[in-house]
């Protein structure tokens, strides 16, 4: 496990930024309208509600979220990456500190307005995160090991978990906040798939005379492979080569530019992948 100065520095501004952004929206947002947000975030905020309910007791943010976290943590350094846990578990103390230390600032008391824009900035950090190669914690370590590690569709383990989350929540403090934690969490998912879209791909069909230069440059580009066909021009009647290939979404304007430096002439037309089976590499988590 190397550093960089460079790299690893920015890397640690811009958790630290994150950490900040995600301890002033769950005491901005969050805490003021009384939702409960999905992972251990959700979960820790249903501890303490139930803790300052039925027993009276103001149990703080950081000892349970750490508690938490200690199973995906675990996750993280046996399965995922160390360094890509040490980033994740910073991100995870610093959130948790802060947003003990920081005082609650409610800038509005519309729960509408409180679950769209607080969905809107935890979808942000969160996309923030994952694009410097940590998490947020809880469930993004489950979620990541499920996807990359055993080729599993973590999202319906995820929504039921959180579903379990907001169905407690209901029972105890009322549907309302409940069902205003759906629209928190709906929104937060929309703005993480527009942001991160490293586990989103896409199907490039290349139509070429340079099949081999253009596959050169999609392996060295994404570490992928490709497959040439053999084909004919309608109109010309001439010998065409078409190259198929998938790549992640966050690697295919990259790609798509590496192929047009190959073969100017390319005819490239990329459509969204919605389901894919069988092996595909991912960039190991450092």
């Amino acid at each position: 496990m190397t550093f960089d100065l460079k790299k690893d520095g920015r890397r640690i501004i811009v958790i630290c930024l994150a950490s900040a952004i995600m301890a002033v929206n769950i005491k901005t947002f969050v805490n003021t309208g009384g939702l409960y947000p999905g992972g251990a975030t959700g979960l820790t905020i249903l501890i303490q509600s139930i803790f300052k309910m039925y027993f009276g007791i103001l149990v703080p943010y950081t000892p349970v979220n750490l508690l938490l976290n200690v199973v995906p943590i675990y996750i993280g350094f046996r399965f995922i990456g160390k360094k890509f846990t040490l980033y994740s578990c910073l991100m995870i103390v610093l959130t948790s500190i802060m947003t003990d230390a920081i005082p609650a600032i409610p800038l509005t008391y519309d729960i509408l307005l409180i679950s769209i824009f607080g969905g809107i900035i935890n979808g942000f950090v969160t996309s923030l995160c994952l694009s410097m190669n940590a998490t947020t914690g809880g469930t993004d370590f489950i979620s990541i090991f499920l996807s990359e590690k055993k080729g599993v569709d973590a999202w319906n383990f995820i929504l039921a978990f959180n579903v379990v989350i907001i169905m407690i929540a209901g029972i105890l403090f009322g549907f309302d906040k409940a069902l205003y934690s759906i629209i928190f969490q709906y929104t937060s998912t929309q703005m993480l798939r527009m942001l991160y879209t490293r586990y989103q791909k896409q199907t490039l069909f290349i139509v070429t005379n340079h099949a081999e230069a253009v596959c050169d440059a999609i392996n060295r580009i994404s570490k992928h492979g490709a497959t040439i066909l053999n084909g004919e021009g309608s109109y010309e009647r001439r010998k065409r080569e078409m190259v198929y290939s998938v790549v992640s979404k966050e690697e295919s304007k990259a790609v798509i530019k590496a192929v047009k430096e190959a073969d100017e002439a390319a005819f490239v037309n990329a459509i969204r992948t919605e389901e894919l089976f069988g092996r595909f590499y991912y960039r190991p988590n450092e």
